[in-house]
């Protein structure tokens, strides 16, 4: 397993040899650095943890800034932990860009979806509307809450409610370019989140 943090610049397409056109997303991934090494004996667990996008020392507390200094780096705006990697790989301080994955790898991308507020049902579970006409008396509502025996509405039933912000991961996207000197990245297809957004890029644990 590797992994690395970064940004979601946007989208744009690439063309192949053969003239076929890919959709991708642009990800600015790294620099990151090492900020922490987690062992079994310690913390009763393995991962690296990692820093991306420095912070001034002003904006940060004491603590962040001692942390980051046992590194050598400065504060980071992004901290973030990659398990089931091999610690032997990693020291603390050490800078992991973008050639850390190479053409035609798949990895896995996790970042927080897009918020979309309060939404009705509709929007929300893709549920149908009733009859537009004017007699129907029913367009957009969330239809029945069930049996009225249970007196109560069963956990579960898709209801209106606050949509979008979640975790997500989208599995098995193929890393189409790597760009080391700029330290991007081109996945085909979508990832989640706005422009800006931090994004956690892993191998992926299907292939």
């Amino acid at each position: 397993m590797k992994g690395i943090l970064g940004k979601k610049l946007g989208m744009t397409q690439v063309f192949t040899p053969e003239g076929n056109v890919i959709p991708v997303t642009v990800i600015e991934a790294g620099p990151n650095v090492v900020l922490q090494k987690k062992d079994q004996e310690n913390d009763g667990y393995e991962a690296v943890q990692l820093g991306f996008v420095d912070k001034k020392e002003k904006n940060a507390t004491k603590p962040a800034i001692g942390h980051a200094k046992k590194a050598n780096t400065a504060p980071k705006r992004y901290i973030r932990e990659i398990r089931g990697i091999n610690l032997g790989e990693y020291e603390v301080g050490q800078v992991i860009k973008a050639d850390l994955f190479t053409e035609g790898e798949f990895v896995d991308v996790t970042g927080v979806s897009k918020g979309k507020g309060f939404q009705g049902s509709i929007k929300r579970w893709g549920q149908s509307t009733g009859p537009m006409s004017h007699g129907s008396r029913y367009h957009r509502g969330p239809g029945s809450m069930g049996s009225i025996q249970a007196n109560r509405v069963p956990k579960g039933k898709h209801l209106p409610g606050h949509m979008g912000s979640e975790t997500v991961t989208i599995q098995n996207l193929e890393v189409v370019r790597v760009d080391a000197e700029r330290n991007v990245i081109l996945v085909k297809g979508s990832v989640p989140g706005p422009k800006n957004a931090l994004v956690k890029v892993k191998l992926t644990v299907k292939k």
